[in-house]
């Protein structure tokens, strides 16, 4: 089965437990935004909200008694903070950005509310997929290979019985190749992107049919 295209925005989320709260993986891509929310079902008073990185850094701080929001200098111009949900997004994710981000609440007491585990990575790039025919027995056999940020996936193809796939990954990498009745496809993708490559399979096997007959006469 082929793999569904992957949106360019597409946040992958996975929850483990950690102790005092959920904590949440996700995948952005590099330059993109991620929004990052907190469920406000059952949120206690407080008197001050902040976003806090793993670096200590109070990304910004809400104060509820006057609305005012206060962003760190580092992230003024590349942050955006919703005073109703006290949803957070960051803008222009690079790779040093990976890391955890708490939202932490403060009153009587300090309460971590969430904490996401973001990770900034590439897109994925195209795959290489490199194709050789011959006509065996009256069919015609099809030897494939594609490769992609280090995976590699070779098969052989029967073009009237075509119907194989096969997979692999690595980490958070996904190789998938597959033939249908009338393409071979490598498909390469990542939480945060896809990208594949086709060959038409018809217009090859019909060209070694051809082939076959000239030799033949």
């Amino acid at each position: 089965m082929a793999v569904d295209c992957l949106l360019a925005s597409f946040i992958l989320l996975i929850i483990s437990k950690t102790g005092f709260s959920a904590e949440i993986s996700v995948f952005v891509e590099t330059g993109a935004s991620v929004q990052l929310n907190i469920q406000t079902q059952g949120l206690t008073e407080f008197d001050q909200l902040s976003w806090i990185n793993d670096k200590s850094v109070n990304i910004i701080k809400f104060f509820i008694e006057t609305k005012k929001v206060r962003p760190h200098n580092s992230y003024k111009d590349r942050v955006d903070f919703n005073d109703k949900t006290f949803s957070l997004t960051l803008k222009n994710m690079q790779k040093t950005d990976s890391g955890l981000y708490t939202a932490r609440t403060s009153g009587q007491s300090d309460k971590d509310i969430v904490t996401y585990r973001v990770s900034v990575i590439d897109a994925v790039k195209i795959p290489v997929l490199t194709v050789d025919s011959s006509w065996s027995n009256d069919s015609c056999v099809i030897s494939v290979t594609c490769g992609g940020h280090e995976l590699t996936l070779s098969s052989t193809f029967v073009y009237t019985a075509c119907s194989r796939e096969e997979v692999t990954s690595h980490e958070i990498n996904t190789l998938i190749l597959y033939c249908s009745e009338k393409s071979i496809i490598c498909n390469h993708s990542n939480p945060v992107s896809w990208k594949q490559d086709r060959i038409n399979i018809t217009q090859l096997c019909e060209g070694k049919y051809q082939q076959s007959l000239y030799q033949t006469n």
